[in-house]
């Protein structure tokens, strides 16, 4: 479905309703995979309402995404018991290594990390979550050898769905 008649669809199934900006802004999210700025500025246009605000809304809840999620998930807890058990380290290794931002996604797709400030599990620490497993007392090699090792899916060929 093209943008336009996405935006469209769900401005539409929603009657316009500006208090419903939120399940319409997530809506075009489950459709797209995050929120890309040409659907902002047509759903911003289409609702009367500036562009400033969908963004405000889309910054201040963290289930919303501004950019393509990668293929894996990775968490890396930098709470205090982490942060002094080496995480600050890690996530400044893994930052590096892989020319990837704090919240944001590798070049190449392959995986979206975000440091958190907690995951609950102090025990174990330091702690990386990788798509939902957990890794308990990581280093930077082990690090290393988990995020080397994670698979980078092949893109489907194009028109293959539609056979």
């Amino acid at each position: 479905m093209a943008d336009e008649t996405l935006v469209e669809e769900i401005v539409r199934r929603y009657d316009g309703e500006i208090g419903m900006l939120i399940p319409m802004m997530q809506d075009l999210q489950t459709a797209c995979g995050y929120l890309a700025v040409d659907q902002l500025k047509r759903l911003a246009e289409r609702l009367e309402v500036p562009l400033s605000r969908l963004y405000a809304v889309a910054t201040f809840y963290s289930s919303f995404r501004l950019a393509p999620k990668g293929q894996h998930e990775v968490t890396l807890c930098v709470g205090t018991v982490c942060h002094l058990k080496g995480a600050g380290a890690i996530s400044e290794m893994i930052r590096e290594a892989f020319k990837v931002e704090a919240g944001g996604t590798t070049p190449d797709g392959l995986f979206s990390f975000q440091p958190v400030n907690c995951v609950g599990a102090c025990a174990l620490a330091p702690v990386m979550i990788v798509d939902g497993k957990y890794y308990d007392g990581v280093s930077k090699d082990s690090v290393l050898k988990i995020l080397h090792g994670l698979p980078l899916a092949e893109p489907a060929a194009k028109g293959e769905g539609n056979k």
